[in-house]
């Protein structure tokens, strides 16, 4: 929880009811109002993978989805989170999205600030990473913001880590 934002790890009754997607359910799961444009987003893809990854290891649970409230308006903003546990060096992949309405005000920032201090409270995470466009200006000012150090990249992709022992 920030000051503006609510984050609830993705559970498997929500990721079910996104895969059919049941707005109605979905929105009575969360006690929000889920914009339509949020089935748009980029994420959707992945909580059919989601929803079989918690069933086989209900442990995931916060190492994948969280969803993004934003409190004042009881609405689910964006979506954040990682590509599971933590591997064996204790490093983890982040990723967030915010809905176009919501950008440009810090959400993204305060969303994943929280998370990633939240995180880094687990004994096994030791870094995590990010990618982002070489010509996303608002994801490389995010990044940076929180400390990120550039390490790669790739054509038009940079790579990007924060390692514990920097916070």
């Amino acid at each position: 929880m920030t000051q503006r934002l609510e984050l609830l790890p993705c559970s498997l009754e929500v990721a079910q009811a996104v895969v059919t997607r049941n707005k109605f359910q979905v929105e009575k799961l969360l006690g929000v109002r889920v914009p339509d444009n949020w089935y748009g987003s980029e994420v959707l893809d992945i909580f059919p993978m989601y929803g079989q990854v918690l069933i086989d290891d209900p442990s995931q649970l916060g190492w994948a989805i969280w969803l993004m409230i934003h409190i004042a308006d009881s609405t689910l903003i964006g979506d954040l989170g990682f590509i599971g546990k933590p591997d064996q060096t204790g490093t983890v992949e982040m990723g967030y999205e915010v809905l176009s309405a919501y950008r440009q005000q810090g959400f993204a920032f305060e969303a994943v600030e929280a998370l990633v201090d939240f995180t880094f409270t687990q004994q096994e995470l030791k870094r995590i990473i990010a990618h982002t466009p070489d010509d996303h200006v608002a994801s490389i000012r995010i990044l940076k913001k929180l400390g990120m150090q550039q390490i790669a990249r790739n054509e038009n992709l940079l790579k990007w880590e924060l390692k514990l022992e920097s916070r």
